[in-house]
């Protein structure tokens, strides 16, 4: 499947909407050890925001492949690339609207956080989401 723009929009929402939902409450409430709070799910939305900003880009270098697909080992190397990003506004820069306290949340519970909300979305993305949405895989990642 390619996916056009609007379809990576749209499955990144969901899937962050609901999975990555779904994993960060764990952590919000202290579960697996973390220390609670909703910081969890402003990470959870500082990636949603920083994703859609760049899946303009990752559409325009798909547009230079042969094939106009996008591989899982360049998802793999786009979640990673994407973390750096968000871990460096989050803990280090301090650029983002709502700069998360190094004493609340050491950095890292943001890489388990982000690892695990990763996992679960690549996870969903190339099994869930062809399940239950059968033309999702044709009509270019659009569900909608």
């Amino acid at each position: 499947m390619t996916p056009s723009l609007l379809g990576r929009w749209q499955t990144r929402l969901l899937l962050l909407a609901t999975v990555g939902t779904l994993v960060s409450i764990p952590f919000a409430l202290g579960w697996v050890g973390s220390p609670p709070g909703t910081v969890y799910f402003w990470i959870l939305i500082y990636i949603a925001i920083f994703g859609i900003g760049w899946d303009v880009v990752y559409d325009q270098l798909q547009r230079y492949r042969w094939d106009r697909d996008w591989p899982a080992i360049y998802q793999l190397l786009a979640g990673i690339w994407e973390f750096i990003f968000v871990a460096c506004g989050v803990k280090i820069f301090g650029f983002l609207p709502i700069p998360i306290p190094k004493e609340q949340l050491p950095i890292v519970w943001v890489i388990w956080h982000y690892s695990t909300v990763w996992l679960a979305v690549f996870i969903a993305s190339q099994s869930l989401m062809r399940i239950l949405f059968l033309r999702w895989r044709f009509r270019g990642g659009q569900w909608l």
